[in-house]
């Protein structure tokens, strides 16, 4: 029960801070500075988690990064669902406390939608956003089944890797589609600015950052499959 329990926070507090800097500087990238801290937000959101709860649940807090660790044998089909739905609680509930705090402090979201992913970057054309999503995940999720090996030698740098990976397709991504890469960090911002918002625009192309970052945790579970085999 301690690993849902460590997931549920994990994945709640990636999406305050991610998502919550989002909202507080925007992602403009003429802007500059928020783009970037909003790149960096999520990456060390994700770096705190990993050295905090890394050791009970190994701090997946992304259903792409579960199913990656599925497709390798590295977790059960049992475990896999109740990690899911902890995932999705918790960013349910990240999503529902930014709202409620933003909204009773009078704070401007400077996304629109809570940090919801879209598809204005690339002019929402469905085929660019299902790509870029499934591209940066493919890579990101590589980066985590390399570093988490058992032969690998990172050792206790693994968190910092892991970090700098998802800032780096942040960087990339922010612009194109917001970067999810994650479909809890998707689904939690998304339905909580539906419900409580009014806001339903980033339900619309929802699909598409649930099933790309799936799409593309498994090709990265079955290319480091092909890459680690003798």
């Amino acid at each position: 029960m301690k690993k849902y329990v460590a997931e549920f926070i994990g994945t709640a507090v990636l999406v305050l801070i991610g998502c919550g800097t989002a909202m507080a500087v925007g992602c403009n990238p003429a802007a500059g500075s928020g783009y970037i801290l909003t790149a960096f937000a999520f990456g060390l959101g994700l770096l705190t988690m990993a050295y905090s709860i890394g050791n009970v649940s190994g701090c997946h807090i992304n259903p792409a990064v579960s199913f990656g660790m599925l497709l390798s044998g590295r977790m059960k089909a049992g475990e896999f669902v109740k990690y899911i739905i902890a995932q999705v609680l918790g960013a349910l509930a990240g999503a529902g406390i930014l709202a409620f705090v933003f909204h009773i402090a009078n704070i401007n979201d400077m996304t629109g939608g809570l940090g919801s992913n879209g598809l204005t970057g690339v002019n929402d054309n469905i085929w660019a956003g299902l790509i870029i999503e499934t591209l940066l995940t493919f890579i990101f999720v590589l980066s985590i089944l390399g570093v988490t090996a058992k032969k690998a030698a990172h050792g206790h740098v693994f968190g910092v890797v892991i970090a700098f990976s998802l800032v780096a397709v942040h960087i990339l991504g922010i612009n194109l589609t917001g970067t999810s890469v994650n479909p809890a960090r998707s689904i939690g911002p998304a339905v909580i600015s539906a419900v409580f918002n009014g806001n339903g625009a980033a339900m619309v192309p929802l699909w598409i950052f649930v099933l790309a970052p799936m799409v593309g945790g498994a090709l990265a579970a079955y290319t480091y499959k092909y890459l680690e085999a003798k």
